[in-house]
């Protein structure tokens, strides 16, 4: 059983040392399925979810370009590259956005995403501290997510969402049901989701417990 606090702690020390109300940190395996390792609060964890369901926002642009995507103000100008994303996150608390990519080597893991209540900029030392404290937690998400997925009884915290196995899970079930690609699969999934105004792991526990089955589906 994994230590719930030390998730956690992973998280805690961006809000500790920088200007941010919350923080996440999630990784991304080399097929782009994402597990979320820690959270701080609800809104973190929303923030989270939102751009797992939709597929764009700040943290999916910082793994694609391993580049950090630091939006100051969430309203000024408005959030232009992910309108979805924008519209999605409209009623949070959420002014400014910081997403850092985390890196081992030279290969992407993940981003750490930190949120502020209050738009404004990181200070150019926040920035450093981020980016070290990003450098430092890389490899120890990568070693939680492993432990976590190798371990089928693992249970986060209230304030920690799980690993996504039921996802991973479901994408692969749809993928035979429907004869296609896991792309394609993981897609089909996501719009259902949205389409019936559910989240994307209610959707997926409905495939794994064959509550739903897309061949139904018109």
């Amino acid at each position: 059983m994994p230590d719930d606090r030390a998730e956690i702690s992973l998280c805690e020390p961006f809000v500790q040392r920088l200007d941010v109300t919350g923080a996440s940190i999630t990784v991304f395996d080399n097929a782009g399925r994402q597990s979320t390792v820690c959270t701080t609060d609800a809104t973190a964890t929303r923030l989270d979810e939102v751009q797992f369901e939709l597929g764009e926002g700040p943290q999916w642009s910082a793994i694609r370009t391993q580049t950090a995507v630091l939006i100051e103000d969430t309203t000024n100008p408005p959030l232009i590259e992910f309108p979805g994303f924008a519209s999605a996150i409209a009623e949070l608390p959420v002014r400014a956005i910081f997403a850092l990519p985390m890196a081992i080597g030279a290969v992407s893991v993940g981003v750490v995403c930190l949120y502020r209540a209050t738009p404004g900029p990181l200070a150019t030392i926040e920035l450093e501290i981020a980016r070290a404290l990003t450098d430092r937690a890389s490899t120890r998400a990568v070693r939680r997510t492993l432990a976590g997925a190798a371990d089928d009884e693992s249970s986060p915290s209230g304030s920690v969402p799980a690993l996504r196995r039921e996802v991973h899970q479901a994408t692969g079930m749809i993928l035979v049901q429907l004869d296609t690609t896991a792309t394609d699969a993981f897609i089909r999934l996501r719009a259902h989701a949205f389409a019936s105004g559910r989240t994307v792991e209610d959707i997926a526990h409905d495939v794994v417990t064959r509550v739903l089955d897309f061949r139904d589906l018109p």
